[in-house]
């Protein structure tokens, strides 16, 4: 018998569905489905295939942007993935916009094509999910997903207010925080204030404004 890949037009995206840990990979590790992102959580699966507008990209970078900028001030050691698989062997799996690995004595995955293997390396420091679409999801089903698998802190930008949602997560507890844990001294509100100047400012102008701010805490 000759046993097909199931195809993405059987499956509703955007929204969590029950499925085995063999049919989620299936649809994780195709090819043809690069450009889709791909969450697993103890054998419920969400796959996401929303077209991005500029919006999301914009945040996308003013964020990350922010978060090196940061660290360069401060002289803290990080490692940025963007859109990046993370996998816990047939238990879960996540996709966030962007991951960070932060501190001294720096560990961060080898330089290949496959999902992070978290049964061999920690999982990222913080991850930040950029909403616009996805905001129910990512503040609340992916923040225990998250949780989970052991990721320090969570970031959610909603894209359609400028506005940051953190979270310091323990394995028992999260708890909203407006001043980062990982990222020491960093506050909410700057990262927010940079969210708006970059509606109407280029990513030059912010960065010198970043810096400007950072710099004054020294």
């Amino acid at each position: 018998m000759v046993n097909f890949l199931p195809t993405i037009t059987t499956l509703p995206t955007d929204t969590w569905v029950e499925t085995t840990w063999e049919d989620f990979t299936a649809f994780a590790d195709d090819p043809t489905l690069v450009n889709a992102k791909f969450y697993y959580d103890e054998g419920w699966m969400r796959v996401e295939m929303s077209a991005l507008g500029s919006a999301h990209g914009q945040d996308n970078s003013i964020i990350s942007t922010l978060v090196i900028l940061y660290a360069i001030a401060k002289n803290i050691p990080l490692k940025e993935l963007t859109n990046t698989s993370f996998r816990k062997r047939k238990i879960r799996e996540s996709q966030p916009d962007i991951a960070f690995y932060i501190g001294e004595n720096l560990k961060f995955p080898p330089r290949n094509n496959s999902p992070v293997n978290l049964d061999e390396i920690d999982p990222p420091t913080l991850v930040i999910e950029i909403a616009a679409s996805s905001l129910e999801d990512d503040s609340e089903r992916k923040l225990k997903l998250y949780q989970r698998l052991g990721v320090q802190e969570y970031w959610v930008v909603d894209v359609n207010n400028s506005k940051v949602s953190a979270n310091y997560l323990s394995k028992t507890e999260n708890t909203l925080i407006r001043t980062s844990q990982v990222l020491p001294g960093l506050e909410m509100d700057v990262v927010e204030q940079a969210l708006l100047r970059s509606q109407t400012e280029d990513d030059v102008s912010v960065s010198r404004w970043l810096m400007s701010k950072f710099n004054q805490t020294l």
